[in-house]
């Protein structure tokens, strides 16, 4: 492929719900183009832009996949991204690098979620973008109830700039609401006729609404249009790609991906009306050292500055690092500074990325996309940049991780391997991370759901780690409720010399005060060198729990007495009598189990309120407050045992149909409703005695 100057180049994202056609979309673009010499189909992995394993296995798009093409001296940049709701990351990562989204629904029933979600992001970062109503030959497709959905939630800014010729079976072509012209055909093969008599009525509605939505894209049409005066066909096309660059005109397209109707006129339109990355304006970021802004233009004659939107961890290729080129010109065996983690990258061979396939090059121009391979440390959102001119761009923005997983290793040899697994994982995949939970012992995953944590426990298994998931552990913590007294006695006879220890305690609760120790004894009772054994012994004791095996907290342990032996008492001994006696002292004290209790905040849309809460009050929930959030959202604060929130990222979104997001911080301890604590200790003693018995 030719390398491109910057305004010949066009990068376009296609976003959506999982399931409406994107990467089909993406396929037939390629074909129609040229790019391709055959069409490749996502239900059999066939498709340019799956590749990964775990997206034929699993039949859906995970990772973020660039395809160019080129149409009429134009290279367009076909960004693929998935739709399903674990992997939105993806979406963050190619909002960033796209001037313009192609949003893509079905042309049965109403979007879903997944196009919400991208519309809602992109309408954040003004970004340009158009609807493609796809599978028009499917059964019960219905363009026009699809456009009056998009109209009733975006407004009249949704502009229909093609009509469908015929549905499902009879689908066969589009007209085009701008020249006023139908096309028949699929692939190439497209014939340019009048419009059939029996559209031409429909036609005319459709390009009212059309006219109506390019008047608003200019002021000056605007108010030619409200005097009644009629556009001309030049101001028409005029005000759709002012509105088009400003965000303030979506058109609306149809099609079918999998029939490859209706791809001539979508490249036709990427290139004609959407904007070329000079069009979006400068590149603003700052200096990495005194955080003054700093500006590039987007040229090749600026210094270079790059922004990496995804890294992949391959076992046999190594990283694979995908940038876009903001400012400048990427060449091969240049040395980058990396200023956001300031250290120096030396770039090897550079390539055009193609799916999986990569094509050499020489160079990668200003506003275009590459991937190279072998970076040390340099990871998504990263920026990499010249040196002598540093800039640090803006970081991709990932949501917090929503749901967790505790693992194990199967064998010795898996465990050993599972520390890189893990950081090799976690160092391609932005919205993963792990740590080793001290409380519990167990190491714990976090990522944006089920789906997400299920595909990385994959992907460990190909760099030789062998896991598999268990129960996460919650970390209970014991206390007491009242005062106790009594002895702890050690005392050992094995023919030689024995073991004695022996020390009387009274243990009592120190709210807030975490442990606390006190010598009371008086008159050598207990030497004073055996004390700190008996304070390690309770100390001991503490740890392995009164009840159900968790520490215990919040203790005041006074030793007031004792005795000792001149020959057989050692400080082995009294650390015996420490435990005995803790473990005899504290059981008689009211013991309680104390339950981590997390703060919750949930967003989700207006009019899920009734179905949010019922859900958190059924977990045990106790409702603190809600206030609006703004964009129709509302924002419900509550507090939940954290043993209730395990799963609850997969709750919520069955509770609000996807729509809903939440963040979980710890708060405090609370005591653990007696019935819940009853099985707690319940279960424990039944680990434990299995536990004794396979010993």
């Amino acid at each position: 492929m030719k390398s491109y100057g910057i305004k010949a180049i066009r990068n376009v994202g296609l976003f959506g719900h999982q399931g409406s056609g994107k990467t089909s979309l993406a396929e037939a673009l390629l074909y129609t183009s040229g790019a391709i010499e055959r069409l490749g189909r996502a239900d059999d992995g066939s498709a340019t832009c799956d590749f990964d394993p775990e997206e034929h296995k699993r039949r859906i798009s995970i990772n973020v996949a660039v395809a160019p093409c080129e149409w009429h001296e134009t290279k367009i940049n076909i960004v693929d991204v998935p739709g399903y709701l674990d992997f939105q990351g993806e979406v963050r990562s190619a909002m960033r690098v796209v001037e313009s989204a192609i949003l893509v629904t079905p042309a049965q029933g109403e979007p879903e979620v997944g196009f919400d979600i991208a519309w809602e992001l992109a309408s954040e970062q003004n970004l340009p973008r158009a609807v493609l109503v796809n599978k028009m030959d499917r059964e019960n497709a219905d363009f026009g109830q699809v456009v009056q959905h998009l109209r009733n939630r975006y407004g009249n800014g949704v502009a229909p700039m093609q009509l469908p010729i015929g549905s499902a079976a009879t689908f066969q072509g589009v007209i085009d609401l701008v020249e006023m012209k139908a096309f028949i055909g699929s692939g190439k093969s497209v014939d340019c006729q009048d419009i059939p008599a029996d559209y031409q009525e429909e036609a005319a509605e459709y390009r009212a609404l059309l006219i109506e939505s390019a008047a608003e894209g200019d002021d000056e049409l605007l108010e030619k249009f409200l005097n009644g005066d009629e556009l001309t066909h030049d101001e028409v096309v005029r005000g759709l790609h002012e509105g088009i660059d400003a965000a303030k005109v979506f058109p609306v397209f149809c099609g079918s991906a999998s029939k490859d109707i209706g791809m001539v006129d979508l490249l036709d339109i990427v290139i004609h009306e959407f904007p070329n990355p000079t069009e979006v304006g400068r590149i603003h970021g700052v200096h990495p050292q005194t955080k003054a802004e700093e500006i590039r233009e987007a040229t090749d004659t600026a210094p270079l500055s790059a922004l990496v939107f995804k890294t992949i961890a391959d076992p046999f290729l190594g990283t694979l690092t995908y940038f876009r080129v903001m400012s400048g010109i990427m060449k091969p065996s240049s040395m980058l500074l990396n200023p956001g983690r300031g250290k120096e990258e030396r770039i090897g061979q550079i390539y055009y990325p193609r799916g999986k396939a990569q094509e050499s090059t020489s160079e990668i121009h200003a506003g275009d996309i590459g991937v190279t391979a072998k970076l040390t440390d340099t990871h998504t959102g990263d920026t990499l940049c010249d040196s002598a001119k540093p800039i640090l761009l803006d970081s991709i923005p990932f949501e917090e991780h929503a749901y967790s997983i505790a693992i194990v290793a199967k064998t010795k040899v898996d465990e050993d391997k599972m520390g890189p697994a893990l950081n090799r994982v976690a160092a391609s995949d932005p919205c993963f991370s792990y740590h080793r939970d001290p409380e519990t012992g167990q190491t714990v995953l976090h990522g944006s759901g089920e789906t997400h944590l299920q595909i990385v426990v994959e992907r460990m298994k190909h760099f030789g780690a062998n896991v598999e998931t268990v129960e996460l552990k919650v970390p209970y913590r014991e206390t007491i409720h009242s005062k106790g007294e009594g002895q702890g006695r050690h005392k050992k006879q094995t023919g030689g010399r024995g073991q004695f220890g022996d020390c009387w305690l009274r243990v009592e609760p120190n709210v807030g005060n975490g442990f606390e120790f006190v010598d009371a004894i008086v008159g050598g009772s207990i030497p004073r060198q055996y004390l700190p054994a008996i304070e390690k012994g309770v100390i001991q004791a503490m740890e392995t729990g009164i009840l159900a095996g968790y520490p215990v907290v919040d203790v005041k342990v006074t030793c007031y007495d004792g005795s000792y032996h001149n020959v057989d008492s050692s400080e082995a001994a009294f650390i015996m009598a420490g435990i005995a006696g803790f473990n005899s002292v504290a059981l008689k004290a009211m013991p309680v189990l104390l339950e981590p209790i997390m703060h919750v905040e949930v967003l989700f849309p207006e009019g899920m309120m009734g179905d949010v809460m019922s859900d958190l009050t059924g977990k045990r929930g106790r409702i603190v407050g809600t206030e609006v959030a703004g964009k129709g959202k509302t924002r419900l604060i509550a507090t939940v045992p954290q043993a209730d929130m395990v799963g609850y990222a997969i709750d919520l979104r069955s509770t609000t149909r996807g729509r809903g997001a939440f963040t979980a911080r710890f708060s405090h301890y609370e005591e653990v409703p007696a019935n819940i604590a009853q099985d707690i200790i319940a279960n424990h003693r039944k680990e434990r005695g299995a536990g004794e018995h396979s010993h």
